[in-house]
């Protein structure tokens, strides 16, 4: 039986995701921005809390950690380099590592950049990627631990992966993501197609999560540093992409539209 995926909005803007395996009644919530709606949801589908993924330090995405392990006991995995800032961690995790959720079997991968030792979470055989916020759909976080470098180097690493996953990212920041993009990248059909969706989803009050790791790859600007055409429209042409995506990230910083 496939996964069973749940969005819980959170706070302002965060999303928790509750990935639940019907063979063993297993439940893992990615990351813990508010316990009351999290418990919310699992009281609602008749779940217990088995394990909670955390993919980085932040308080948005911890501060639900110390209620719901208080209530359901659960196990608390999250990335070592920042064992010291996640809360009742109880298996530091590194590059590689399985991660189970009863018989659903995924991986680590480190993503260094918004903060040192950020991960994600990749069920490959059910073609999820839990990608916190390294990669938002059209968008990326702030490189705020690392030079800006590094966190293009883990969004090139995430943009080699399948193009059929579905990109569970931790915020809903989609639509000022594709004003920005449009902003840089004005002639791309496919970013136009994915606002054009975007603003659907959320005038219906829906989430723009999951994103196809196809169409990130397609249209999100953070993700093609590379690109000679956004090179130029930057006024970089020949500019080193680790360049051009520190640019980018730079004006997106700025961005007011």
């Amino acid at each position: 039986m496939p996964a069973a995926i749940r969005i819980i909005p959170c706070l302002s803007d965060n999303y928790a995701v509750l990935i639940h395996d019907p063979a063993t009644d297993a439940t893992a919530v990615v990351d813990a921005p508010d316990p009351a709606p999290i418990i919310a949801a699992l009281e609602k589908e008749g779940w217990n809390l088995t394990q909670i993924l955390v993919t980085h330090h932040h308080a948005d995405h911890v501060q639900g950690v110390p209620a719901l392990k208080a209530k359901y006991g659960a196990t608390v995995v999250g990335p070592k380099a920042e064992a010291d800032e996640v809360p009742y961690l109880d298996v530091p995790v590194v590059d590689g590592d399985p991660v189970a959720v009863g018989t659903l079997v995924g991986r680590v991968l480190e993503t260094a950049g918004h903060t040192k030792g950020h991960v994600v979470y990749l069920f490959e055989d059910e073609h999820l990627l839990f990608s916190g916020d390294t990669l938002f759909t059209l968008g990326c976080g702030r490189p705020f631990e690392c030079d800006p470098a590094v966190l293009w180097g883990s969004l090139q690493r995430l943009r080699a992966l399948p193009g059929d996953l579905s990109v569970y990212s931790g915020h809903e920041y989609t639509l000022a993501n594709a004003r920005f993009a449009l902003s840089v990248d004005p002639d791309n059909a496919a970013l136009k197609a994915q606002m054009a969706a975007a603003t659907a989803r959320r005038a219906e009050g829906r989430p723009t999560i999951p994103s196809l790791m196809a169409d990130e790859v397609a249209a999100n600007p953070f993700l093609r540093a590379d690109d000679p055409g956004i090179a130029a429209h930057l006024g970089l042409s020949g500019a080193p992409s680790a360049e051009v995506f520190a640019e980018l990230r730079a004006r997106k910083n700025d961005f007011k539209g």
